[in-house]
């Protein structure tokens, strides 16, 4: 890891896990190395940061709000094997070939670089729906140390401070949102469909009604995804989009020699959240794709649908965990 900022490994010489609260993850040092062909430790789009083995973005718009942690996880520095490895944060279900015993450990690891204990991680239940659930105090766990209360949701919203929310993706967009006047976070999980059935605007429609959210004070967030280049559909799915948006022909182009389409969903995404009410500049995008970068994320395209999942966690930090 001295050498590497993102190293695949069979082997830890820590364990992270819960118990008491960590340190502040920002206070950790980004990684100042890159490896030839991976991505770059550090843009105007996000920063890549280190604790032990594990690597985790960063907005830098979103770095600055001394109240409000959030990363993204690669698939390095957890304790996974085969097309899971490393850092697997899913169930263990479907085309998720892990072990409870990896996860719980994996856990740990998301839950040290918060800061937290595990208890205070909430997880969706994603099914591609645009369900967005308040998440309040009675909710902390679920997902992490004990079942979900819950099904069918896409999207976690809470002003609980300490309860950390999280979705889980692998190629699907990562949506964050942020207000800091009213001091309320919000997580999306946005794939083909749920960018299709706007849950990205649907949330800033939640946020405005549920806790007197002001749109243009939202600070939001896309993270690694799939690009321009790497969403291809073919035509029925291709109309969908051009039947529900009039300016398809704008975020999206036709390969006649392929007979495929392609779809600029970053582009639909901020488009969505623009037409609720946030202002364009206040819309970050890493731009980065995780077909293009296998030996950094899970990609279910990338990989043949044998892969792990990765987690975007977003937190408002207890008082007496603020820095001064």
């Amino acid at each position: 890891m001295a050498e590497y900022f993102c190293r695949m490994s069979k082997s830890r010489k820590s364990l992270c896990s819960g118990g008491a609260a960590r340190k502040d993850p920002r206070t950790l040092s980004a990684v100042n190395t890159r490896r030839p062909g991976m991505i770059p430790q550090k843009t105007e789009n996000y920063e890549m940061h280190r604790r032990g083995e594990a690597c985790y973005l960063t907005f830098p718009q979103l770095d600055r709000y001394q109240e409000l942690r959030h990363l993204f996880t690669t698939r390095c520095g957890g304790f996974s094997e085969g097309p899971c490895a490393t850092w697997n944060l899913g169930f263990g279900l479907g085309n998720d070939p892990d072990t409870p015993e990896n996860r719980a450990r994996n856990i740990g690891v998301l839950a040290e670089c918060m800061g937290i204990c595990p208890e205070n991680l909430v997880f969706t239940w994603q099914t591609h729906t645009t369900n967005i659930r308040n998440v309040t105090e009675e909710d902390r766990g679920c997902g992490a140390t004990r079942e979900r209360t819950y099904q069918d949701v896409d999207g976690l919203v809470t002003d609980c401070r300490g309860v950390a929310l999280v979705t889980l993706h692998a190629d699907c967009n990562p949506i964050y949102f942020y207000d800091p006047r009213r001091h309320v976070i919000g997580l999306a999980h946005s794939g083909w469909r749920g960018t299709l059935d706007g849950i990205g605007s649907r949330m800033v429609d939640k946020m405005q009604s549920d806790y007197g959210c002001n749109p243009g004070d939202l600070i939001c967030g896309i993270g690694p995804s799939l690009c321009r280049n790497c969403f291809e559909v073919d035509a029925d799915v291709a109309e969908l989009f051009a039947g529900r948006y009039g300016d398809f022909s704008e975020f999206s182009r036709y390969d006649g020699g392929r007979n495929k389409y392609y779809i600029d969903l970053w582009e639909l995404i901020r488009r969505q959240l623009t037409s609720a009410g946030v202002r364009r500049e206040n819309v970050a995008c890493m731009e980065l794709c995780t077909k293009e970068n296998t030996d950094v994320f899970f990609s279910h395209r990338g990989q043949g649908g044998k892969r792990g999942l990765m987690a975007a966690c977003m937190m408002l930090t207890p008082p007496e965990q603020e820095e001064v």
